[in-house]
């Protein structure tokens, strides 16, 4: 076989056996015509968008990117381990299908149209990545060439935007005669901006809305733009370049991912690519490209993933331990982080004020910022999206550790002053804010366990009997839930430190407490 004809292969069906259905015997078989005829037509049946979605995913991995990494690691049983070199590096071996980030995540972006950022040094695959998503979208390269806007320091508004016709312009009697020629890659469903830390922070501004809001605006003209897939490209992820990037416009970047670099074992690849005069983005298969419906339809399957309460309730969890700062206010709705931002005032003046809390249990002590509503939305689609990649139907603990490092990368503001970052064990942490997260996540879910709040959840068994509902709820009910919620906050006032997984559930049972007061004077006024 040539390289040429091997570059085409597609990995047969089903690229990961363990996800396929079970195909149950039934009578109604028996009577349905020879096992020939039963083949034939399962031969013949059309792969599901999961399958062709991995079928994509080994395209790109196996013949396009080069990316031998599996840092998505899943087990079936037992790993294989080893721990080599002075720094004692640890090596894992994964047990069940793996995969590359680099590759994955951009996929997972594209399915769900949301907003990815792909960052590394130049040369490392950024744009070509973009470029193969979009290809995959249905687009044809001159399509995608002419639409990719190329950040650079003279950027205008109406360059990344359009114009004003220059006759109307002359012509007009008011704004609404003006015409605006935009430009086209407005209306494209995959949208590449390439070192977008290199555009003017005017010009950054007008991005915003478009990325931020879907549509675009230029003299009173609206551009409303369809849903779209985003890949952003810069060289670091610091946010520097040309331009600081706008605090804004990095908020609305969902999902960061890295280019890691190029193995230089896979030399002779390249070799072969030349020889071959090869470039992949040319010769994707027909096989593996999505029409606009089959993402359609691939998201609305998305939303029909399953998450088990008690996953939900470990990002719950997590997610509880880094808004809450308790010298920020004297009431308690706003003992938050987000207080003393908007402030201004340094953090390192009210950390004395913090005395008597363990700063290593508090995992909040290890950030500047709690979680936004957005990254915790976007944080639960792509956790579903990674699970439907797999062909499951139910979110795994895997999916949720895998997922919130990427997605939070950009979120999680570190607090370089944190204790925990002064062991040496933890210095690392500094650097690779992936293993960070992870970390995070880690001992969140053991200090879950720990409290055993699966099962010895006080707050949760008030919750349910709420959301079972008010109508028909008798005055001496509501009372009842009244004196829990009361005799829960007296007991927690004894000796016990206010972490922020303790102020969430504060908050919450003050929320519950007070829909159970006005349900009470409005029964009382029936």
């Amino acid at each position: 076989m040539d390289y040429k004809t091997k570059n085409q292969k597609v990995s047969e069906s089903p690229t990961r056996p363990a996800a396929k259905k079970d195909s149950k015997f039934s009578v109604v078989d028996f009577f349905s015509g020879p096992v020939g005829e039963k083949k034939q037509e399962a031969s013949n049946e059309k792969i599901s968008l999961d399958e062709k979605l991995r079928q994509a995913y080994f395209w790109i991995v196996n013949h396009a990117i080069i990316s031998p990494y599996y840092d998505i690691e899943y087990n079936d049983g037992p790993s294989t381990k080893y721990t080599i070199g002075d720094l004692k590096s640890k090596i894992n071996l994964p047990s069940d299908q793996s995969y590359s980030s680099f590759v994955l995540m951009p996929l997972l972006n594209l399915i769900t149209r949301r907003r990815c950022l792909i960052v590394g040094g130049p040369g490392r695959g950024k744009t070509a990545s973009a470029i193969l998503m979009a290809v995959i979208a249905g687009y044809s390269l001159k399509e995608i060439k002419r639409a990719i806007q190329h950040g650079q320091p003279q950027m205008t508004i109406s360059d990344l935007l359009g114009n004003p016709i220059p006759s109307d312009l002359m012509n007009a009697k008011n704004m609404d005669d003006i015409k605006i020629a935009w430009r086209k890659w407005l209306g494209l469903r995959v949208k590449i901006i390439d070192e977008y830390n290199r555009i003017p922070t005017r010009t950054q501004s007008a991005l915003l809305t478009v990325l931020g809001d879907n549509y675009a605006e230029i003299m009173d003209q609206i551009y409303e733009c369809p849903e779209a897939a985003w890949y952003l490209t810069a060289n670091d992820d610091a946010g520097g370049g040309t331009y600081q990037v706008i605090e804004a416009l990095r908020d609305r970047i969902d999902i960061v991912v890295k280019a890691l670099h190029f193995n230089s074992r896979f030399i002779g690849e390249l070799l072969s690519r030349i020889e071959a005069g090869i470039k992949p983005e040319e010769n994707v298969p027909s096989s593996i490209i999505f029409s606009e419906e089959e993402i359609n339809l691939m998201n609305k399957e998305i939303m029909e993933i399953e998450f088990p309460r008690q996953l939900l309730k470990r990002i719950e969890y997590f997610a509880s331990h880094f808004e809450f700062y308790e010298p920020a206010s004297e009431q308690i709705e706003y003992k938050t982080k987000d207080t003393v931002k908007l402030s201004a005032v340094d953090f390192r003046m009210l950390d004395s004020l913090e005395t008597g809390k363990d700063k290593i249990k508090d995992l909040g002590n290890q950030t500047r910022n709690g979680l936004s509503v957005r990254a915790i939305m976007t944080s639960l689609v792509f956790i579903k999206a990674l699970t439907y990649f797999r062909g499951e139907k139910v979110v795994s603990f895997e999916d949720i550790n895998h997922i919130l490092p990427f997605v939070l990368h950009d979120k999680l503001i570190q607090n370089p002053d944190a204790v925990f970052f002064t062991n040496p064990e933890n210095q690392v942490y500094r650097v690779d804010k992936i293993s960070w997260i992870k970390k995070l996540f880690e001992l969140s879910c053991a200090e879950y366990e720990k409290l055993g709040l699966d099962k010895n959840d006080v707050v949760e068994e008030i919750e349910k009997n709420f959301d079972k509902g008010l109508d028909g709820v008798s005055l001496k009910e509501a009372t009842e839930q009244i004196a829990k919620i009361e005799k829960i906050l007296t007991e927690w006032q004894t000796g016990r430190k206010l972490y922020g997984t303790v102020y969430d559930a504060i908050l919450k049972l003050k929320y519950l407490h007070q829909r159970y007061t006005n349900y009470i004077k409005w029964l009382k006024t029936k």
